[in-house]
């Protein structure tokens, strides 16, 4: 099952509160289509939170605290069963990443160092909007942890994950650094 099925499918049947409803359906988060007040005042307070801890907080503080939030998202959408069928088989697993989301991979065995590229020109957090003027850019670490712990559980031991490129700090799409042991 691709990732847009996928995503839908838990969507749509309630097994995922946290707005991916609106990639599932096809839009993107540039324009969201979002006609419920209150996932739209939740997404414009949660945008305006992230801006201000940007601004004010320490970085490294601030990545430790988004990070550990990603476990939420992975958890809400099942991702232990989603990558059951991977665990153990990083090359199974790239070629679902490939295949059925569309990323790019590109895996140095000899560096044990992968880039996992999103090949999409949006950004795809179901948790907040993308508005080009404001920055929102510490999600990201959210994606971080969320990476982390899906090649984690494929790998088998911790990895460290990076963003390297995202498309809500200007670039054309989301890049991770994916660091294995």
């Amino acid at each position: 099952m691709d990732r847009k099925k996928f995503l839908k499918k838990a969507c749509l049947s309630g097994l995922c509160f946290c707005g991916f409803s609106s990639i599932a359906i096809g839009t993107n988060n540039d324009n969201d289509a979002t006609s419920d007040p209150n996932i739209k005042l939740q997404k414009e307070w949660l945008s305006n939170l992230l801006s201000n801890l940007n601004q004010d907080l320490d970085k490294k503080v601030l990545k430790h605290v988004i990070k550990k939030s990603a476990i939420i998202h992975y958890n809400n959408l099942n991702m232990d069963a989603v990558l059951s069928e991977y665990v153990g088989d990083l090359d199974k697993f790239n070629n679902f990443l490939e295949t059925a989301w569309g990323w790019k991979i590109d895996y140095n065995r000899a560096s044990k160092v992968l880039l996992a590229d999103e090949n999409k020109n949006y950004c795809v957090c179901p948790i907040i909007e993308y508005k080009k003027d404001i920055n929102t850019e510490a999600i990201c670490y959210c994606s971080e942890g969320f990476a982390e712990k899906m090649f984690s559980t494929v790998i088998g031991s911790p990895v460290k994950a990076t963003v390297v490129s995202s498309v809500r700090k200007g670039d054309l799409s989301c890049i991770y650094k994916i660091e294995i042991p």
